[in-house]
């Protein structure tokens, strides 16, 4: 399927309706201590979210944003560059000198865009290295009231009527999308994909009946979900969801191989310095233990994934083959 630009200025983010946080100056202090006497950083940090304010994405950055500065003892600027899903923002990275002071927030667009888009001004394996996994998140099936209870009901309305159900994306290259794209490949169903502008314009729509599908972040949908005005379907995780216990999951209903997480890293340029990126790795993960960071993570529907940098780079490695499959076989193309 040929797929149009539009939608593409929020592809990758769910809507938390959670106000950003603004970052705040570190304790001077800090600066001194634990840069193994690099002199790193020097000053400000640049922190790129590649997706508008307000979503997902950015209200994790912000979380995380001003406690990262206390450990490191610079502040941590949050700069806002969403457009072309995502490219605008990285490509906006690379513009910078690759000193370790300017970093980039990626989610699953990052892994995407390399496979589905036809050209991109920067090759995301050569030019950006990991620095560190940031957080997981999961993702639930949910309805539009009326069109069914449990997956036996989806695919009974499904079949019923081929290419006449829709799905919401919060736009081309989401995780929504490919998401749902995969499970369209899993489970041998012909439904029409809508994409817009962002998760809370889809969920909008879902909850006014215009659309009849999306995969979302829990937290996304908790407040409709308890309005009664979306039913919770399954979940797309391989686990069952904390906030919904008795939810079986897709693989539980029967769709063999059904397992989709949500994710936010942060990578850098290549050529910054070994020293530099180590030293942001040990301040993510200080930062990810702290009790009071995980809990607002939480908050957001997502879990702190703290790790070692090699870990996250297997990871990407292993997303990347994973999503390379599902886009291809579902001829997902971005323009």
């Amino acid at each position: 399927m040929r797929l149009p630009r539009r939608g593409l200025m929020a592809a990758g983010t769910m809507a938390t309706g959670l106000p950003p946080l603004l970052a705040t100056a570190p304790r001077p202090a800090r600066a001194q201590q634990g840069d193994g006497g690099l002199g790193f950083p020097s000053r400000n940090l640049r922190w790129i979210v590649p997706f508008p304010p307000g979503g997902a994405s950015d209200a994790l950055v912000r979380v995380i944003a001003t406690p990262l500065g206390v450990e490191l003892g610079r502040p941590v600027v949050v700069e806002n560059r969403g457009g072309a899903g995502t490219t605008l923002g990285t490509a906006e990275a690379l513009r910078a000198p690759p000193d370790g002071h300017t970093l980039l927030l990626a989610a699953l667009p990052f892994v995407i865009n390399q496979f589905a888009m036809p050209s991109l001004p920067y090759d995301p394996e050569r030019d950006f290295t990991p620095v560190g996994l940031l957080a997981t998140a999961a993702v639930v099936l949910v309805a539009r009231p009326g069109l069914a209870r449990d997956w036996a009901g989806v695919v009974a309305a499904a079949r019923a009527r081929p290419g006449a159900l829709t799905y919401a994306s919060a736009g081309n290259g989401s995780l929504p999308h490919v998401a749902f794209e995969q499970l369209k490949l899993r489970s041998g169903l012909d439904i029409l994909h809508v994409p817009y502008r962002g998760g809370g314009p889809a969920v909008i729509d879902l909850v006014a009946g215009r659309v009849d599908l999306m995969l979302a972040s829990p937290v996304e949908v908790v407040g409709q979900v308890q309005a009664g005005q979306l039913v919770p379907i399954a979940s797309a995780s391989a686990r069952r969801i904390a906030l919904w216990p008795e939810l079986p999951t897709l693989q539980e209903a029967g769709v063999p191989e059904m397992d989709v997480n949500g994710w936010f890293g942060v990578v850098a340029a290549t050529a910054t310095p070994e020293p530099a990126l180590a030293r942001l790795n040990a301040a993510l993960r200080a930062v990810l233990e702290q009790p009071e960071v995980r809990g607002r993570i939480a908050e957001l529907g997502a879990v702190a994934a703290p790790g070692p940098r090699e870990a996250y780079a297997a990871m990407l490695a292993a997303e990347r083959r994973r999503w390379a499959e599902t886009v291809r076989a579902a001829r997902i193309r971005i323009e």
